[in-house]
């Protein structure tokens, strides 16, 4: 039998809607848990034991009362230290931030909140989530990165900690430390889930995401929070579908298979070992197909720097030139390239992307989904950044909906992961391929950390 901190967010919600756990019980474990752990891994920036616990009890007094409950009721979620609370400190893990306590809820907290969520605390982001390597440690091996800028998010889910925590992406951030960490990570469409409240990087790339240790998880998330946001300008107001029906009997899906660039910037032990994953879905089902990457990929790297340091210095020019020193170095570096880049090498560099968010658009309509590795590989043993972002990034540049999920340990104990990528706002079908694939894969990871 599962212990209380193993249960993910569809269990919990499921346990004490039928009352078989109490959400007081559940939290005092998550915290107990917290408490032995973080001294080793530095995942959290704010926990506040008392309010949480005062929120489990009153959690249980509504469940004990039969008032109406929502779909996360009592389900702790951590936030990634940029997601506005109100009267919490929001700090970005920045000096410049330091006395940073937002008035209001980002949209996506409100939503879980109305959905019956518990706030449990903040998780360490790299500073106002760029390069600068965190102080979190990865619990696979301390010696290796946990990758960024949801560094604390995807170390707080996968020891853990907790069951789910919100990240964000502007580049590779979700993506990237869910699979150095083994777990599940959602980055959906561009727009498919409002930014409101969420402290920025580039606004024409910041997408919100999340960690979870299953699909169906990650699924009821999304559930929760997609939808049009009145104070998300670019947020859409598409219908919002039933994400968890089609989890219930997916078919195996068809499978188109990126090899140039994603192969050709692989480590030979990746390779392989997707090859091998590819072979154990194909074996069960998949239709494996091998789809040509276009040209545009070969610019959207460099194109999408350029496009976020000059959004990024937009936001923070005003308290850069206040206080510069107080940025930590990769970051003030992104500032002063956005500052000093000619509104020409810009202008081109959107130019560029929007060939490429068109070639990749018509790309996923080839078939149900797209597979790549995660990463080029395991998390490597380099704790001075957060990891190789280039496999990650092109979907954040074109807007695609995208989950990771782990698929196994490499040589060095750490895991692997593998990307599935669908077309524009089909996260269901991307969450039915995902969940197929994660049934025959069966991979389940726990870190050695106790």
């Amino acid at each position: 039998m599962a212990q209380l901190h193993e249960l993910g967010v569809a269990q919990i919600a499921r346990q004490i809607r039928e009352r078989q756990l109490s959400p007081v019980d559940l939290v005092q474990a998550l915290l107990e848990r917290i408490e032995k752990l973080e001294p080793q891994l530095n995942a959290w920036v704010y926990l506040d034991k008392d309010s949480v616990l005062s929120d489990a009890q009153k959690k249980l007094r509504q469940l004990e009362g039969n008032a109406s409950i929502g779909p996360l009721h009592g389900v702790p979620i951590a936030l990634k230290d940029i997601y506005f609370t109100a009267g919490i400190p929001t700090t970005a893990c920045s000096k410049v931030y330091a006395n940073h306590v937002p008035e209001y809820d980002a949209t996506t907290v409100t939503l879980m909140k109305n959905a019956g969520a518990i706030m449990l605390g903040k998780t360490v982001t790299t500073e106002f989530a760029c390069m600068d390597p965190p102080p979190t440690l990865n619990p696979w091996n301390a010696a290796h990165t946990p990758g960024g800028s949801s560094s604390g998010s995807a170390v707080a889910v996968a020891s853990r900690m907790c069951p789910t925590a919100m990240g964000s992406q502007t580049v590779g951030s979700v993506l990237r430390p869910a699979s150095y960490n083994g777990v599940v990570g959602l980055k959906p469409t561009y727009g498919r889930v409002s930014r409101h409240g969420v402290i920025p990087v580039s606004w024409s790339l910041d997408t919100v995401g999340w960690m979870t240790r299953s699909v169906e998880d990650a699924a009821l998330m999304l559930q929760v929070m997609a939808g049009p946001d009145g104070d998300d300008p670019i947020s859409s107001r598409r219908e919002v579908p039933d994400y968890l029906a089609g989890l219930k009997s997916p078919g195996a899906p068809r499978i188109g298979v990126l090899r140039r660039f994603f192969f050709d910037n692989a480590s030979d032990e990746t390779r392989k070992h997707t090859d091998a994953v590819l072979e154990q879905l194909g074996h069960a089902g998949a239709v494996i197909e091998e789809i040509a990457v276009p040209d545009s990929i070969d610019t959207a790297i460099e194109d999408q720097q350029v496009i976020m340091a000059v959004e990024g210095a937009a936001f923070h020019q005003p308290m850069y030139e206040k206080q510069a020193q107080d940025y930590q170095p990769n970051i003030r570096a992104m500032i002063g390239r956005g500052l000093a880049t000619d509104p020409v090498v810009y202008s081109r560099a959107l130019e560029r992307r929007l060939r490429f968010i068109d070639d990749m658009h018509q790309l996923s309509e080839k078939t149900d989904v797209l597979l790549t590795p995660s990463t080029p590989t395991p998390s490597l043993p380099d704790v001075t950044n957060t990891g190789n972002t280039m496999f990650q990034g092109p979907w954040t540049s074109c807007g695609l909906p995208c989950i990771t999920m782990p698929s196994g340990l490499g040589e060095s104990g750490l895991p692997f992961g593998i990307q599935l990528i669908a077309k524009p706002y089909n996260e269901a079908g991307l969450l039915a391929a995902a969940h197929w694939c994660e049934s025959i894969l069966d991979v389940n990871l726990f870190p050695p950390v106790d």
